[in-house]
């Protein structure tokens, strides 16, 4: 009789309760922790130090044939962390499936988890845009063709789990991580972030949404600071992307490093637990973020050793260890013997594994230890690839000014200056392959076809080029001799910004924070060097936050913003400068007003505006959701769809009219915002309910109809819980935060509603002819 858990036929709950009345606690823990072997195999002195603890942190040495005896929970980055060709890399993840089935009694295997921020992070695998491009592009459709991508080359590979997307909301602009974010707004990364989910796991590969919760707002924008946040600000503006997400299917979710008022969120209960699974109704695994549990008593100090740790860590409700055993081996079962832990709280960590497992068809009879990709080996950068990662460049590039200089007129002679116009890396975000493992690989090429903007620019116009200087450093002569060059051209680029890398190895990425939001190091020096020439200046910021301008902007010819824009990043913004693409993005963040280097998003109550009170205006220079085109389309009067008000448990529907009169296709982002100006807290003085983007060809007329629920309206109460109440709101129709196209006051109707998780999340769209 075949054994309930070997039977395919049988519901998993089953499967997964016979399996573990069978395994024993040794089994059962080695499902609980993963395996760096890469880390692990690697001779003393020949392993770069990506991030710091890294090295320190590190399991030791693995006895592999020992390891593999009790099973083994994960697979970690064994394509992501050093180069290896995917055909080679497809062959180990065979090999070592195969041993892991054969070491164990119930030949489990593993599941190979890798990083999938910009792409799946593995050499010659294709590099898209930062999720911070994906935010400016308000196209969760093409974020989900692209995750659909990405998915698929990872199942190709023999990869089950991808650790993305990123669904921090940005707090501070001098955080280092800005660039992995999609934005500073709740409902524009939870939509855009949902997209991706839906994405990545149509491909039948896990999401795991991170860093639960809280990691963006740590203090003064320092990478893994303490965060001191309210209960509100954390329900209401950091977790809805979650939420969002979960509520797409997510399967994982990672949590956050750093403690909220003093409490490590890898050992907090309320956030992992009460809150994720009994309020959410999460049912997935939750993995720690790398060496996180550890950091628990080395960089935390909450507990006495790692046996606490673990201890502390399994309460909490964190099911694997990665990126190695650390804590959830030896140290856990030291802690069960001494009875720190409840045996029952393995069992619920496993069982969660193992349905996962299951679900992946890892124990189905079926299972092949041979990734896909043997069969049929095929370039991983297909044109596919790079059809999706030109159309989300064009999409996210935004056009913040523009003095009639653009589009460049054909036969320019340009000038391109600065330290990103050159290195097509320069293009690429700090989670890419190239930034985050090939640069401590010297002389390793980048492994995807990338032009640089110089080479972009030379396909179509005559160009000269100038450093100018680096991205940090630099010397006078050097900068002369770029304002020299701009003094002979018709127009100058300069292409000012960051560098992306980890931990110091750039000016933007993990752990790269800034100390102000000026351009970096002599970047604006050299600005205002090519702006002395006369010669008119094109900035175009390549970086992975938005920098301080006002002192350069009534100067400018014209500026483009794009947030590392990927292998076709150069191309799409060729196109943008030349005129062959209308510029249609918008900005996910704002950028930052005259002297700006504090905290400061649109999501500001009255008190965090602009007042007499204080000298400190944190007004921004350009606010979330400008952009610019060289053609756009024309809204006519807006029509709002509620004869006896908008109940507090129904829906109001809004008709916006657009019109396409110029002879090219237009692309316009019709965003909604929310006034209430009276509530039992401070609220936001607007905050978006909905952004649809509506593509119209030339000549065409289109009518876009929103439909809002009032859950949409919800917030946190003084009593903590979130309501819907009763009054008079405000809704906008604009084109960013601050450009109101019309403005339609509305009574809210009917008994205050209290709402909870199950609350509406999303606006709907229809087009009509």
């Amino acid at each position: 009789m075949t054994e309930a858990w070997r039977d395919a036929t049988q519901p998993v709950a089953e499967r997964v309760a016979d399996l573990m009345a069978r395994m024993s606690l040794r089994e059962k823990v080695a499902q609980m922790y993963g395996a760096w072997l890469h880390v692990a195999d690697a001779a003393d002195g020949d392993l770069p130090q990506v991030a710091p603890h890294q090295n320190d942190q590190a399991p030791d040495p693995i006895d592999w044939p020992e390891l593999v005896r009790h099973g083994l929970g994960q697979i970690t980055r064994l394509y992501g962390s050093a180069p290896i060709e995917p055909l080679a890399g497809a062959r180990r993840v065979a090999d070592l499936q195969r041993q892991i089935v054969a070491g164990g009694r119930f030949g489990i295997p593993a599941i190979v988890h890798e990083e999938c921020l910009t792409g799946l992070a593995a050499w010659q695998a294709p590099i898209f845009p930062t999720p911070l491009a994906w935010g400016a592009s308000f196209d969760p459709r093409l974020v989900e063709r692209m995750a659909a991508h990405i998915g698929a080359t990872m199942a190709r590979l023999g990869i089950q789990q991808g650790l993305a997307p990123v669904l921090d909301v940005v707090r501070d602009l001098r955080w280092g991580r800005v660039e992995e974010t999609i934005g500073e707004d709740p409902h524009l990364v939870g939509t855009i972030g949902a997209a991706y989910v839906r994405g990545l796991q149509s491909a039948g590969v896990v999401a795991t949404l991170k860093h639960f919760v809280g990691y963006s707002a740590s203090r003064a924008g320092r990478n893994l600071a303490p965060v001191s946040i309210g209960p509100r600000e954390l329900a209401d503006v950091l977790l809805p992307p979650f939420e969002m997400a979960l509520r797409a299917g997510a399967r994982s979710v990672m949590n956050n490093y750093t403690d909220i008022d003093g409490v490590p969120v890898a050992a907090d209960p309320t956030l992992l637990t009460e809150l994720l699974r009994d309020r959410l109704g999460f049912d997935g695994t939750v993995v720690s973020d790398y060496f996180a549990i550890a950091f628990l008593e080395s960089l935390h100090g909450v507990a006495a050793d790692r046996a606490a740790a673990a201890a502390n860590a399994l309460r909490a409700g964190i099911d694997v260890e990665l990126p190695g055993v650390n804590c959830y081996g030896g140290p856990l079962l030291k802690a069960l013997e001494a009875g720190d832990v409840d045996e029952a709280l393995i069992d619920r960590a496993v069982a969660r594994v193992l349905r996962q497992k299951f679900e992946l068809g890892l124990l189905d009879p079926g299972f092949a230890a041979e990734p896909a990709y043997l069969a049929a080996p095929s370039p991983l950068d297909d044109a596919e690839a790079r059809d999706i990662a030109r159309r989300l460049a064009e999409r996210s590039i935004v056009l913040l000014h523009n003095e009639s200089a653009l589009p460049l007129r054909p036969g320019a002679r340009l000038a391109v200056v600065g330290p990103g116009a050159h290195r097509p890396d320069a293009l690429f975000g700090c989670y890419s392959f190239p930034r985050h493992v090939g640069i401590h690989h010297e002389g390793l090429p980048l492994g995807v076809d990338t032009p640089s903007i110089v080479d972009a620019l030379g396909a179509e116009f005559e160009v000269e080029y100038a450093q100018g200087c680096p991205v940090l450093g630099g010397s006078d002569e050097d900068i002369a001799a770029a304002a020299a060059t701009a003094a002979r051209a018709d127009v100058c680029v300069a292409v000012l910004g960051d560098l992306a890398g980890l931990f110091g190895t750039g000016t933007s990425g993990e752990g790269c924070d800034a100390r102000d939001l000026r351009l970096p190091g002599r970047q604006e020096e050299l600005l205002e060097a090519l702006l002395a020439t006369g010669t008119p200046v094109v900035l175009v910021v390549l970086a992975g936050r938005p920098y301080e301008l006002s002192r350069q902007i009534e100067r400018l010819a014209a500026a483009v913003c794009t947030f590392f824009p990927g292998e076709e990043g150069a191309a799409a913004l060729a196109g943008v400068l030349s005129g062959r693409v209308n510029p249609s993005g918008r900005l996910p963040v704002g950028f930052p007003g005259e002297g700006s280097s504090q905290p400061s998003t649109y999501l500001a109550a009255p008190l965090g505006r602009r007042s007499e009170v204080s000298t400190v205006d944190p007004s921004a220079l350009f606010p979330f959701g400008h952009g610019l085109s060289y053609a756009g389309a024309e809204w006519g009067t807006v029509s709002l769809h509620s004869p006896d008000g908008w109940a507090t448990d129904g829906e109001i529907e809004l008709t916006v009219p657009l019109r396409n009169d110029s002879d090219r296709e237009v692309s316009t982002v019709v965003q909604l915002y929310a006034h209430d100006p009276v509530a039992q807290v401070a609220r936001p003085v607007r905050q978006l309910l909905a952004a649809p983007r509506v593509d119209l060809a030339p000549g065409e007329s289109r009518t876009l109809v929103v439909t809002l629920h009032a859950d949409l309206l919800s917030y946190t109460g003084r009593d903590g819980r979130r309501i819907v109440e009763p009054g008079d709101v405000e809704l906008l129709v604009a084109r960013s935060s601050t450009d109101v196209h019309t403005a339609l006051p509305v009574p809210v109707v009917g008994a205050p509603r209290t709402v909870g998780a199950a609350r509406r999340l999303h606006p709907t769209f229809t087009l009509l002819p």
